[in-house]
């Protein structure tokens, strides 16, 4: 039965577990993912979801908070600027623990703990499907038009180009042409 038992000691007393956390999420914000063992990383995330919570709304009294908890003011600039960004429309559930399987030396339970967020693997990006044809070329309307802006952007580095690149780039294109017009004086001579 486990009556009563709230918290994860982690055979640790209670300062030290409390500093061990606070490092363990201060990593944690910093690196986006840290590995650890599997018992750890749940204490962690009991730790550091109410924090990441506090950090949504951006007052001082929360970053107070976060920081009587973190014990680091890196971590706390780090997590109201960027984390609390890109989960504010996330109602809970911050952290993923994905476990790893067993370390060589203890065989200890090891597992990854990450932001939801911050992994590119599982996030999901919407592609544009592409239109499948049976037979003949692309449409013209399937081409993306050139903006304003792009068509600028060209005409800009056309014009940035200086007079040696012009005749560095011409030299080759009056080979290839003095060249093609050989072959065909060839081609001429060898079918008469």
């Amino acid at each position: 039965m486990r009556h009563g038992k709230k918290v994860m000691h982690l055979g640790r007393k209670t300062a030290h577990r409390k500093s061990m956390l606070a490092n363990m999420a201060c990593s944690l914000i910093a690196h986006k993912r840290i590995n650890t063992t599997v018992t750890k990383a749940k204490a962690l995330k009991q730790f550091i979801e109410p924090i990441v919570t506090k950090s949504k709304t951006d007052s001082t009294h929360n970053r107070r908070l976060a920081f009587s908890a973190l014990r680091d003011k890196n971590a706390v600039t780090e997590l109201f600027r960027t984390v609390a960004v890109k989960i504010a429309d996330r109602p809970g559930g911050y952290t993923r623990i994905i476990k790893l399987g067993n370390r060589m030396g203890d065989n200890a339970e090891m597992a990854l703990i990450e932001f939801v967020d911050f992994n590119e693997v599982y996030t999901k990006e919407e592609k544009p499907k592409k239109k499948s044809r049976r037979r003949g070329s692309k449409s013209k309307s399937e081409a993306p038009a050139a903006t304003t802006e792009e068509i600028q952007e060209v005409a800009a580095s056309e014009e940035a180009e200086t007079p040696v690149q012009e005749e560095k780039e011409a030299a080759p294109k009056a080979k290839k042409a003095a060249a093609k017009k050989e072959d065909k004086a060839k081609d001429q001579s060898d079918d008469a």
